[in-house]
């Protein structure tokens, strides 16, 4: 019987604290061991564009770059980096295919390695897992 633990996380927004709160939680799980797969819809897609460097919400979008710093001389990888540590690590990254008709978002606007999956494609593989977390 396989023990590996699964973890399911969906994102629906981009914006920075979003976005690293998906990166920081799965790429920790994908290094403690577990099966990772991350879904990213509605908004949560443009972390996975080309190029991504989301900013921090609101008003406070005028510090990202110093908040970036700060995590920085902490030990914490930016945005970019993140995502390349989660494709190392195995964290599988999937675009909402419905979501990306919607705003018009094609394969080829998307970063290597990601999947394009329907919501029931997904659900099929949370419903498989022992945890799920929303973020957005």
């Amino acid at each position: 019987m396989d023990e590996t633990k699964k973890l399911a996380i969906v994102v629906s927004e981009g914006a920075f604290d979003k976005g690293m709160m998906a990166m920081i939680i799965g790429n920790t799980a994908a290094a403690m061991g577990m099966e990772v797969s991350i879904f990213f819809t509605f908004f949560g897609l443009n972390l996975l564009k080309k190029g991504a460097r989301p900013k921090l919400p609101g008003m406070y979008r005028l510090f990202t770059g110093m908040f970036e710093k700060k995590m920085a001389k902490g030990g914490v990888e930016n945005f970019p980096q993140q995502l390349e540590t989660a494709k190392e690590l195995g964290v599988k990254l999937f675009a909402c295919s419905t979501s990306m008709n919607l705003m018009g978002i094609g394969k080829e606007d998307m970063i290597d390695g990601v999947e394009v999956l329907g919501a029931s494609g997904f659900l099929n593989i949370a419903a498989d897992t022992d945890m799920q977390y929303f973020i957005g």
